[in-house]
């Protein structure tokens, strides 16, 4: 059974403070500059998806933040706009469900007038609902989660017993809005959802959809993550080319996650997401911003960076950048790279609270 969720140590600067930002572009010590924004907006979701928030461990009794720990629409606007002038050009609202979080319209609101592809990542549950206020709010796209398409595999992988045909239906209603290319995430758990792989590729071909198949990873310490369960992307491209002739299509943009195959009659695109097996951390230029403001500059971190004591501490901007600057330029991660049975078992954040 797996662990009860311990609490991510978050680590606060005390002395001497971060030298001055020279403003010089920003890179690491491995020379990625820095470029992707993920903001965590809760750590609550109403999903209990079993590989992020088993229900073993998210049950009735476990203790989500509560509303004075997280940070506020106008602290996390302070932020992004600071971020936006390091070098940021893409921020991404995630969470837990972004969509849980009251009147996120207002955030998208505050985040738009920023010079960014700004995207938002969702179960779809509440989606057709909301889809409409965020558009006119000015969201641009939406990464829908799904799992599969087949009703019972779904209800089981959310173990919420929510629909597939409410997401579906939610799909449907977001690009409507004109929250499009939507790209559906699913990802592939050998034994649970491996044999959804076609089907959920002929579902959405010719849609004007992006189906990105992701790698089950080990990611937080809570989700019993065994490499047995991992589906290889190259195994994914197999099956579908199977059935429809695939060819690879080039990234769109340095630092894309996702490995791009076209159908050969034009029918669309899938991704496929190797963190697992074809280790893509050389070209990471992503940052994590948490629900409570700790900043995390990898996906399996073991520790955060404090600032939101920085911002209830009435720092100045100034200080607040030197401080992301002197991070991000001695950041060195590359965990997928190195990724073993040992580093697998290693305490690391939850999805749920840093987000994907």
């Amino acid at each position: 059974m797996p662990e009860k969720v311990i609490p991510i140590r978050t680590e606060a600067r005390s002395a001497p403070p971060a030298p001055a930002y020279d403003g010089a572009p920003l890179a690491d010590t491995l020379g990625r500059e820095l470029r992707d924004l993920r903001i965590s907006v809760t750590d609550r979701c109403n999903f209990r998806c079993v590989y992020c928030m088993p229900r073993e461990v998210f049950d009735a009794n476990h203790e989500f933040l509560p509303h004075s720990a997280i940070l506020s629409f106008e602290e996390i606007a302070r932020l992004a706009r600071i971020f936006v002038g390091l070098g940021v050009d893409k921020i991404r609202l995630t969470g837990g469900e972004p969509l849980v979080r009251r009147d996120l319209h207002r955030l998208v609101a505050m985040l738009a007038g920023l010079d960014v592809d700004l995207t938002l990542t969702t179960n779809g549950s509440l989606l057709a609902k909301q889809a409409r206020a965020l558009k006119k709010a000015g969201l641009k796209r939406v990464t829908v989660s799904l799992d599969s398409i087949d009703d019972a595999v779904f209800r089981a992988m959310n173990d919420a017993d929510y629909p597939v045909a409410k997401v579906l239906e939610a799909i449907d209603v977001a690009a409507a809005e004109g929250l499009a290319p939507i790209k559906i995430n699913m990802v592939v758990k050998r034994g649970v959802n491996d044999q959804e792989i076609v089907p959920m590729a002929r579902r959405f071909r010719a849609s004007g959809h992006i189906v990105r198949f992701i790698e089950y990873m080990d990611v937080g310490s809570t989700n019993g993550w065994r490499m047995d369960d991992v589906v290889p992307s190259a195994e994914v491209v197999k099956k579908i080319g199977e059935h429809f002739a695939l060819v690879p299509a080039d990234p769109n943009y340095t630092g894309e996650v996702a490995e791009r195959w076209r159908y050969a009659d034009g029918a669309g695109e899938i991704g496929v997401i190797s963190s697992v097996t074809q280790a893509f951390c050389r070209d990471c230029t992503r940052m994590r911003l948490s629900t409570e403001g700790s900043l995390f500059t990898c996906l399996f971190a073991q520790h955060g960076h404090d600032l939101k004591g920085l911002l209830r501490g009435g720092a100045s901007d100034e200080q607040i950048v030197n401080e992301i600057a002197h991070l991000w330029r001695r950041r060195g991660d590359r965990y997928s790279e190195i990724r073993t049975a040992e580093t697998a078992r290693l305490h690391k954040v939850e999805m749920s609270y840093i987000g994907g």
